[in-house]
């Protein structure tokens, strides 16, 4: 049930788009058919999760930053850029 309030959520916010930001464009991938990649408040595992995002899902990429080893980049919901947290680059996929 947490899964589908999230994905519910998430599919209201892309309801709701507005104006994008200039940034690299990417594609959530990877996270699997029935899992979502966790959206994070900070680059690493000890921040809490803001959302989850299914594969597929359009970002916006900034900067990334290695912490623990992992590489994890700040990005924006291309259809919500209002909405922003951290991902692992590891389910990133560049859409150009």
């Amino acid at each position: 049930m947490h899964r589908t309030l999230l994905f519910a959520i998430f599919t209201v916010m892309l309801v709701a788009s507005c104006g994008g930001l200039a940034a690299d464009r990417t594609l959530v991938k990877g996270a699997g058919p029935d899992d979502l990649l966790k959206l994070r408040s900070g680059p690493g595992l000890g921040f809490n999760v803001i959302l989850g995002l299914p594969d597929g899902t359009a970002l916006n990429r900034g900067d990334c930053v290695t912490e623990v080893g992992q590489l994890w980049c700040r990005v924006s919901l291309a259809a919500a850029p209002q909405i922003t947290g951290y991902v692992s680059a590891d389910y990133l996929s560049s859409t150009r």
